[in-house]
């Protein structure tokens, strides 16, 4: 193995450090929870998972937004599956998610505020929707 110098140390810990704070629940609000069962990973939910990762990156808010995964949602048809908790609007899940569906979500969803309907395939009843 060949030997690091102090800046390659320096920069290291600081990419850990980043991938650390990315972990970090404490004063999240806003969820992303990706679907990783087997029939996620099949239909791409890492993809869909690093899709969300770099996009609050480049949306500088990864301290705004926690992304964890979960097992299967019960909606294998649709996978990748995507449940958005945004405080002040119903808990959504999205189906059939790539990546560009992912940089959709970001920009419209969590930045806008904004429903997407042609990726949802569930969320709470019409009367609970327009009450909010």
């Amino acid at each position: 193995m060949a030997k690091m110098s102090l800046d390659d140390l320096r920069k290291l810990r600081d990419a850990k450090k980043s991938d650390l704070r990315k972990r970090e629940a404490d004063g999240k609000e806003i969820q992303v929870i990706v679907g990783m069962g087997t029939c996620g990973i099949a239909a791409g939910a890492k993809n869909t998972l690093d899709a969300f990762i770099a996009g609050l990156d480049e949306n500088k808010l990864v301290d705004n937004v926690l992304v964890r995964q979960t097992g299967c949602m019960g909606l294998c048809y649709s996978e990748p599956t995507v449940e958005v908790i945004v405080p002040g609007m119903p808990a959504v899940i999205y189906g059939r998610v790539d990546e560009g569906a992912a940089k959709e979500i970001i920009q419209k969803h969590i930045i806008g505020r904004a429903l997407l309907d042609g990726y949802i395939m569930d969320r709470p009843a019409a009367d609970i929707v327009n009450s909010k």
